[in-house]
């Protein structure tokens, strides 16, 4: 089942295309990865599936129900959570106090306060950061304020979940950890996971299915290996990152 679709999407800033007649689809169950060089429209995609920015063009649809022209915190409800590249916590608050606001904002609309607070420990237990709980978010470490924006979000009970650059700063132990908790994600919770990375093997290595875009348009979708082979994303992408 598409949980996940849009059809013919675009976006421009001014003179500028960022996503030109893209379509996609994300189905029930699925890590779908989303990749291309800096510029792509990789965050553009995301930023309009959420109702950030409105389409100049196209349709996107979640469960079957068309979606654009909401707003971002109706789209959340609906059950499409995301994070951001740069962490976006309450600084002076502490974890336990940042996880709690997904929860009491998210899809249950859970306006009580206790719910809420067990709902954090529940997520800071699965996200490790437990022992934390109490600490401002600003005193958070990279890979924990990570481990925040995710449990966060997780907080307002998404159906999908849309990961922008989830393991960007991580040490290579550290990024195999967020690999095996996105895994988790999926096995353990049943959320399906929509991910733009640039580290290639651990997007090639968990992805049931990978989109690539270059200059905001669609030039490739196949599994990880079908991609990694494909000629035209040799060339727009992966031949780029063997150069470096």
């Amino acid at each position: 089942m598409n949980l996940l679709e849009g059809q013919n999407v675009s976006k421009h800033f001014g003179g500028i295309t960022a996503l030109s007649n893209v379509s996609f689809h994300v189905d029930e169950g699925e890590i779908v990865g989303l990749i291309g060089p800096n510029g792509a429209g990789k965050t553009t995609l995301f930023n309009v599936i959420c109702c950030v920015y409105p389409l100049d063009n196209g349709t996107i649809k979640f469960k079957g129900s068309k979606i654009t022209g909401l707003k971002p915190h109706q789209i959340c409800r609906r059950g499409i959570a995301r994070t951001f590249q740069i962490t976006k916590s309450f600084a002076n608050m502490s974890v336990r106090e940042n996880i709690m606001i997904g929860s009491l904002f998210g899809k249950d609309d859970q306006r009580s306060l206790k719910i809420a607070r067990d709902k954090a420990t529940r997520l800071m237990e699965f996200t490790g950061l437990i022992g934390k709980a109490d600490i401002p978010a600003s005193s958070l470490i990279a890979a924990d304020a990570r481990r925040l924006e995710l449990a966060r979000s997780l907080a307002a009970k998404p159906e999908i979940l849309l990961l922008d650059e989830v393991m960007a700063g991580l040490n290579s132990t550290e990024v195999a950890e967020a690999m095996r908790l996105i895994q988790r994600l999926r096995d353990e919770m049943g959320i399906t996971i929509f991910m733009v990375e640039h580290i290639m093997k651990s997007v090639m290595g968990i992805s049931d299915r990978i989109i690539v875009l270059e200059s905001g348009q669609q030039i490739a979708e196949g599994t990880p290996k079908e991609v990694s082979e494909n000629p035209v994303v040799i060339e727009a992408y992966l031949g780029e990152a063997r150069k470096t």
